[in-house]
Parts: C-alpha cells; sequence; structure tokens
C-alpha cells in the first residue's frame, strides 16, 4: 500500500514509518496539518495515518477538508490520545474509517490500514480528474487526452498527476521536484527534460501542449485542457 502519516511526534512517525516500510509498504509522512492535506489532496494514497493533535492545523479540520471540500475518499486511521467517547464520535462525524488511542501496537496499525484498504478498494472512491479531455484515473494512472490514450513514464505520470489535481494553479519548480523525486534537483535538466516528453506525448495524442509555462514562475495546466 501507499500510506501517508500525518503524526508530529517524531518518535511515533519513526516507529510508523520504519515498521510500514519494512513490511513493504510505500511511505509518505508530514509532521504538519498544512502540509498533510497538501500532499493528500495532491498525490494519491491508498490510506492515511491521521494524528488529531497536529500544528498548523488539526487532524479534524483536515478530515473535514479532505472530505467535503477536495472530496477525496482515502480511508483515515485516526491516532490520537484521547479516548472519549465524543471524541471518537466526533472523529467519525467528520470522515475518519477508523480510530486507535495511543499506545497502540505497530501490528494492529498495519492490520487495520490492511482492512481499511481491503473494503474501499472494493468501491470507486477516486474521483477521475480532468482538464478539459483530458483525463487521469488516480487508481490505474491510465490518461486519455481527446479520446486518445497515452502513454507515459512514471516520474511523468507523476507531473502530470500533481498538474491535472488543480487545473489553472501555478506550480513552482521546486514544489514538483519534492514531491516528484523527494527533493530539488541540483540543475533544471531533470524537470526539463520529463516535462518534454510529457509534453511531446500530450501533444501528439490531443493535438496541442495544455501545459504552461509561467518563466521564473513555474508550470500550470490550462483548466479548460487547451
Amino acid at each position: 500500500m501507499r500510506i501517508l502519516i500525518i503524526e508530529d511526534d517524531a518518535t511515533i512517525a519513526a516507529n510508523l514509518y520504519d515498521f510500514l516500510e519494512a513490511r513493504g509498504h510505500s511511505i509518505d509522512a508530514a509532521a504538519d496539518g498544512v502540509t498533510g492535506l497538501h500532499l493528500a489532496v495532491t498525490q494519491t494514497f491508498d490510506a492515511i495515518v491521521l494524528d488529531l493533535g497536529l500544528p498548523g492545523m488539526d487532524g479534524l479540520t483536515l478530515t473535514r477538508k479532505l472530505r467535503e471540500e477536495a472530496h477525496i475518499e482515502t480511508p483515515i486511521l485516526m491516532l490520537t490520545a484521547r479516548d472519549l467517547l465524543d471524541d471518537k464520535l466526533e472523529g467519525f462525524a467528520r470522515g475518519a474509517d477508523d480510530y486507535l488511542v495511543k499506545p497502540f501496537s505497530l501490528k494492529e496499525v498495519e492490520a487495520r490500514l490492511q482492512a481499511l484498504h481491503k473494503r474501499s478498494s472494493g468501491r470507486v472512491t477516486t474521483r477521475m480528474l480532468q482538464a478539459g479531455t483530458l483525463t487521469l484515473d488516480p487508481r490505474t494512472m491510465a490518461v486519455n487526452f481527446a479520446g486518445n490514450d497515452v502513454k507515459l513514464p512514471p516520474k511523468c505520470l507523476r507531473i502530470l498527476e500533481l498538474l491535472i489535481r488543480e487545473p489553472g494553479r501555478v506550480v513552482g519548480r521546486d514544489e514538483i521536484e519534492r514531491l516528484v523525486w523527494g527533493e530539488a534537483q541540483e540543475t533544471s535538466d531533470t524537470l526539463r527534460s520529463h516535462l518534454h516528453m510529457l509534453r511531446r506525448a500530450l501533444t501528439a495524442a490531443g493535438g496541442h501542449d495544455p501545459v504552461e509555462t509561467l518563466h521564473g514562475i513555474g508550470y500550470r495546466l490550462q483548466s479548460g485542457g487547451h
């Protein structure tokens, strides 16, 4: 599974990260609510492990924004030191799928995440991403432009997924590199070459290039797809 951990306690986050990665899962992590929300919206995960008490934006607010504003249905396992029934009910009301009170067993975390993923994979929950006639299915990563299938290398797919989640928004080079490669690249050549491949494939399929360059600022996908 691809799992996002949003937890501000460095020790807990590291334990979760190391355990789940060692079990074969792909892990991303954020130490505050704002960063966690950004990752959850701009990337695709099979499950989210979410602490309630976060700096920047608490877990309940983050969950509400994911469900009501971004319309993202990724399963959420809430972790909290609060064991009151009212706290649990509030979490479920905001859109959480399961709840664990600290301290917890790492094996139980994995078991609950697997159960959530199994249930969610049985239903279509992730919306099709679209800008005009350009579409990307987050479940299969299949791309179609103007009725034609588009074959892209993995890094180009990640770039397109980032741009198409918020058509019209300017995304800076550093943000793209951080989310696609995990860190800023030493030169702009790596990103430039992947953007060239992406644009060439889209142009071949749809007859035009929907990716706009704003020199010195970043890139954006034209919201109408043209």
